[in-house]
This record gives C-alpha cells, structure tokens and sequence, in this order.
C-alpha cells in the first residue's frame, strides 16, 4: 500500500474525491491553463477577459453589451467597468442603438481591430502547444468534450 507521507514528500497530494469532482478538475485546470496564457501574452498586459472580449467583438460586431456579458458569463457591472476602460483605452465604441434606447452596441474601433491582429498570432501560437500533458488528439477531444458541455457548435454559442 502507498504511504500518503511518501507521497508528499515528493509534492503529491491525495485529493481523495475530489479527484473525481468535474468542478475540482475543471477549475484546477483553469489555473494551469491561465498560466500558461499569462506567460504566452506576458510582454502584452492583457488579461484572459479582455482578450475574450476584443475576440468576441472582432467576430460580432455591434454585438449588445448584456448579449456579450452573457455569452461569456461576466457580470454585469464587471463588464460594464471592462467596456469603460476599454473605451477610454480607444479600443471599443459604444452606441446606443436606435430600436432600444437601453441598449448599449460594442463595436472595436481601428485601434481596437489592430489590437485583435497583434493578439490573434499569440492565441494562435498558445493555443498551437495544446493541453499540457495531454497529446494534440487528446487536447481536441478535451475541447470537444468542453464545447458539447457548454452547447457551442461551430464556434457560436448554443
């Protein structure tokens, strides 16, 4: 039998049931995965949410604010305070759209598409290393496996 005290001596720890919790699992992988993110886009100074919004907004323009803080489940005031200094950054327009004064349109401006074009490589070139540890194949079907859990077919949301 394994002595636990063996184990973490050499930095492993027994996770018990959680090693089979999808919450657990998912979230720790989150962390490895940011990781990784913060070094491939280290010399950018640019966090996971705002490259998703920049990304999102470059394949949807004129998208609604509430309408992209859902999507990419950000909360609304967080979103609103992303929006804002990205506004004032010169990156993103916002207009308030004809058919519901409420409303709020995103659209990147040129600074804003430009950022998208310096970015886009690096996610390109992150993404290209695939999963720690897993193998390429691997890795496509962790993203398979994620995008049926999460219903986006065809790089749109359920």
């Amino acid at each position: 039998m394994d002595d636990p005290r063996k184990d973490r001596s050499e930095g492993k720890v027994q996770y018990g049931p959680l090693s089979e919790a999808l919450g657990f699992l998912l979230r720790l992988g989150q962390l490895k995965s940011f990781a990784g993110f913060f070094r491939s886009f280290e010399a950018e100074d640019i966090r996971p949410g705002e490259l998703t919004v920049l990304m999102v907004l470059h394949e949807n323009p004129g998208i609604r604010q509430g309408m992209l803080a859902k999507a990419l489940s950000i909360k609304r005031a967080h979103m609103t305070k992303m929006v804002r200094q990205m506004e004032d950054e010169g990156l993103i327009l916002r207009r308030v759209p004809e058919d519901d004064k409420r409303a709020m349109e995103l659209w990147l401006t040129e600074a804003g598409e430009a950022r998208v074009a310096v970015l886009a490589p690096i996610l390109a070139e992150h993404e290209s290393g695939g999963a720690a540890g897993l193998s390429v194949t691997e890795t496509a079907e962790l993203k398979r496996l994620l995008r049926k859990m999460l219903n986006i077919r065809n790089g749109a949301s359920g």
